[in-house]
């Protein structure tokens, strides 16, 4: 039986494809309810007649799931009539809100998802994400923690260079479509606030964290340790971090599918015997899944792993029908009631890969075990294992180049290493917990705990020490991605089916994923451009020729990453630098620099005056000895300097631009 032959399957595929439309067009939620409800009539008109199997009742079936993914999402969005952002003034507004998640501080302020529940007395919904200033004085806020607040919430801000990652959107697709900067005067806390099950669970794992942090666990095993068990990195060092995002055994430090799928894989074997019983099947299934549940809520009931647990908890009851057919059809309805309830969950990375690797380890494991299946007992074991982490990555491979731009040949190492000892690292790490959380932990479990993970963190340190094998700033698009997941179906297809139809359609793929690339070069052989990019305390120009590019700066050093970027997305091939010239000729036009020098001719040839490092002189005395045809400011002057020059060209009708407010500028370079 095909896959696309589940009615589960073709539900999903409307359902995600009414998400896509409802966020991508934000459609009238009136509109799209009164549409949501002829097609539920027609459905059920369809269903009452007995025409379950005519092919109007199937269509009536997609239309209902399209138009509810449309509804779902747009409920969500600004659109929604009861939105914050729908009753929003410019001036500061009384507002209340809950804050819903705690996310890790920077340097300079608190950070929190909340919940916007009323807005001048006027019941509302959304979310936004707050940034309360440090004070000595200021204890971080808790989840369920209700505040009242007057202030103007503003928009997240676009990102201002090229190729930059934008938070903007990725607030907007975790449906954060406000932020809110709040200085101590500006808001206080509820005494006594409602109490939610997220809050209690978030509540729980602090205490548990404080207690771990009681015992003698070492710095860097401690921080692995709440990451593993509790779903909590803020205290994972950037340099372990690294380490294991560049062994590719990032996964690991995030509580996700593969720690619950081992977690079901060893409860699936502890209860076992319980099968023996009358009903004990059933018995053995509830137990698991409020077992996994329980697990949830100590990790917190963060989404990942809500998201997770719900997954691997239809995939239990899967494995309790014990037919493997069932497994892609529970686990396509485990992806539609998750996408019905947080529709915004499709664009979240975690959700595209858990789904991507556990639909590839089920999909391709089987076919790697009938490609080789090995007598050596040992031999087996070890390829079963690799047959698993080499499914898992090939699935979420091209993803994971699309988001991260590097691929760790020495994945299945780090995999075939660690993964085997997870289940033991796992299980006794909730044991630890568990004993922790009495005050009952024993010093010697403590020690052999923590020289488990820190052997495990020395192997991984290794691994990403290989950096020979490391491919990194590897250019990857969405046409890319598309045609990387087609061709590798089709290519799977092809080894397992052996037909020329499938070996055709396979170097047809490849054929055209390559002609993209050849297109891609072509495009970027004729490309000319010179930018200069917002930096803060930094000035930096970019001047790009087909694949080459230079870089002028006199401390490039400092703004390695936004010129990373935008080499990743041109497809840069080679980089040189200089420094920063006073004077440029760019395409029959004049440029100046003028830096904190101050210094400038008495030429009245100059078209474009770029002004950097706050240089102090008198502007309307410069425009008059200039007279050029715009004025320029970058991100490394004073706000108050460029706000002086702003209105002094606005007087004179000169444009101006500011890179803090317009982005980077990209200068004219035709003759």
């Amino acid at each position: 039986m095909r896959l696309v032959d589940f009615v589960s399957i073709k539900l999903t595929i409307f359902l995600i494809a009414g998400i896509l439309i409802g966020y991508h067009l934000q459609c009238n939620i009136s509109l799209i309810g009164f549409l949501l409800l002829a097609f539920l009539c027609c459905l059920a008109v369809t269903y009452k007649m007995g025409k379950r199997n005519h092919v109007l009742f199937g269509c009536f079936a997609m239309g209902t799931s399209l138009f509810l993914g449309v509804f779902v999402t747009i409920v969500q969005l600004p659109s929604n009539p009861t939105h914050y952002r729908r009753h929003l003034e410019e001036e500061p507004t009384k507002m209340s809100m809950k804050i819903t998640e705690v996310l890790n501080p920077n340097d300079y302020s608190y950070r929190y998802f909340a919940e916007v529940t009323s807005v001048s007395n006027k019941r509302t919904s959304g979310s936004l994400i707050l940034y309360i200033k440090k004070d000595s004085l200021l204890e971080s806020l808790s989840v369920d923690d209700e505040l009242l607040v007057h202030a103007t919430i503003e928009s997240p801000r676009s990102p201002l260079n090229p190729h930059q990652f934008s938070f903007k959107d990725y607030l907007n697709k975790r449906g954060v479509f406000g932020q809110l900067n709040l200085a101590p005067k500006q808001w206080i806390k509820i005494t006594a606030p409602s109490q939610t099950l997220f809050g209690i669970a978030a509540n729980f794992r602090k205490i548990l964290v404080n207690k771990l942090k009681r015992q003698g666990f070492g710095k860097e095993e401690l921080g692995v340790i709440q990451a593993l068990l509790l779903g909590q990195r803020k205290d994972i060092s950037e340099a372990t971090y690294d380490d294991y995002k560049n062994a590719g055994a990032v996964h690991i430090l995030a509580v996700s599918g593969l720690h619950v799928g081992i977690l079901l894989l060893l409860l699936e074997f502890f209860f076992q015997p319980l099968e023996r019983l009358r009903k004990g099947k059933n018995l053995k299934v509830l137990l698991i899944i409020a077992l996994l549940w329980s697990f949830a809520f100590i990790a917190g009931l963060s989404p990942s792993i809500v998201r997770a647990v719900t997954m691997f908890s239809f995939l239990a009851y899967a494995l309790h029908l014990n037919r493997a057919t069932n497994t892609f059809n529970i686990l396509a309805w485990s992806m539609f009631f998750i996408l019905l309830v947080q529709p915004l969950f499709l664009f979240h990375v975690g959700f595209q890969m858990s789904y991507a690797a556990v639909f590839a380890i089920l999909w391709i494991y089987p076919k790697l075990q009938q490609f080789w299946y090995p007598k050596n007992v040992l031999v087996r074991n070890a390829w079963q294992l690799l047959s698993v982490s080499i499914a898992a990555q090939v699935g979420v491979l091209p993803l994971s180049i699309f988001y991260f731009h590097q691929f760790p040949a020495l994945f299945f190492i780090s995999n075939l290493l660690v993964v085997p000892f997870l289940g033991i690292i796992l299980g006794t790490g909730i044991v630890v917990v568990f004993l922790t959380y009495f005050e009952a932990l024993p010093p010697f479990l403590m020690e052999t705990y923590n020289s488990l993970i820190g052997a495990m963190n020395g192997i991984i340190h290794w691994v990403a020490q290989q950096e020979a094998f490391l491919f990194q700033n590897i250019p990857f698009d969405g046409v890319q991605l598309v045609l990387g997941y087609i061709t590798l179906i089709v290519s799977v297809m092809a080894v397992s089916k052996k037909t020329f139809r499938w070996a055709a359609m396979t170097l047809s793929f490849i054929a055209l994923f390559v002609g993209y690339l050849v297109f891609q070069e072509f495009q970027l052989s004729k490309k000319e451009r010179l930018l200069l990019l917002h930096q803060n305390r930094n000035t930096v120009l970019l001047y790009q020729k087909g694949s080459e590019l230079t870089v002028f700066s006199n401390h490039f050093e400092k703004s390695a990453s936004a010129i990373n970027d935008y080499v990743i997305g041109e497809r840069i091939k080679r980089v040189d630098h200089d420094s920063l010239f006073n004077s440029y000729h760019i395409g029959g036009q004049k440029l100046l620099i003028i830096d904190n020098n101050g210094i400038s001719p008495s030429s009245k040839s100059i078209d474009v005056v770029l002004m950097t490092q706050s240089p102090k002189i008198h502007l309307e005395r410069l425009l008059d000895s200039l007279q050029p045809k715009i004025l320029i400011a970058d991100g490394s002057n004073y706000k108050s300097y460029v706000n002086r020059w702003k209105n002094t060209c606005n007087k004179r009708k000169l444009p101006f631009h500011y890179t803090g407010e317009k982005g980077a500028y990209e200068f004219s370079i035709k003759d």
